[in-house]
């Protein structure tokens, strides 16, 4: 078998193509989370603490010179991403939760009865039969 051929083969099969599309999704709902945080959750949490924009908080290690721009510490863009991930993580884990309590509920849902095979229907008619013979 060709590379490329391998490489089709591969790249259709439909775990590959399912994987794509969930990084796709991915990183449109990361911008989402970080867009709800950087504009909706900070905000109020900086105006309770005293008026702080969490993104502009960090500390001067150097200060900036004619010649190098100032070395800082960014510890507020750092807040603002762990809040991203924290917010990221449980709505992952909602997600999940909802997905394994349909599993369960799809599991613990009896089976539809089985149809009898010809030779059960046979078996019992001739069953009816003999009854009937008495």
């Amino acid at each position: 078998m060709g590379m490329m051929a391998e490489f089709k083969e591969f790249a259709v099969r439909g775990n590959v193509v399912d994987m794509a599309v969930g990084i796709i999704i991915g990183a449109g709902f990361g911008k989402i989370v970080s867009s709800l945080v950087a504009d909706v959750i900070m905000p109020p949490i900086g105006l309770a603490v005293g008026k702080v924009d969490f993104s502009d908080l960090s500390i001067t290690l150097k200060e900036k010179t004619d010649e190098a721009a100032a070395v800082t510490l960014n510890y507020g863009l750092f807040l603002n991403t762990l809040i991203d991930f924290s917010i990221l993580a449980f709505a992952v884990f909602l997600l999940v939760k909802g997905i394994n309590r349909l599993r369960r509920k799809q599991a613990a849902a009896p089976a539809p009865p089985v149809a009898p095979t010809p030779q059960e229907n046979l078996l019992a008619e001739i069953r009816d039969l003999m009854k009937a013979r008495g």
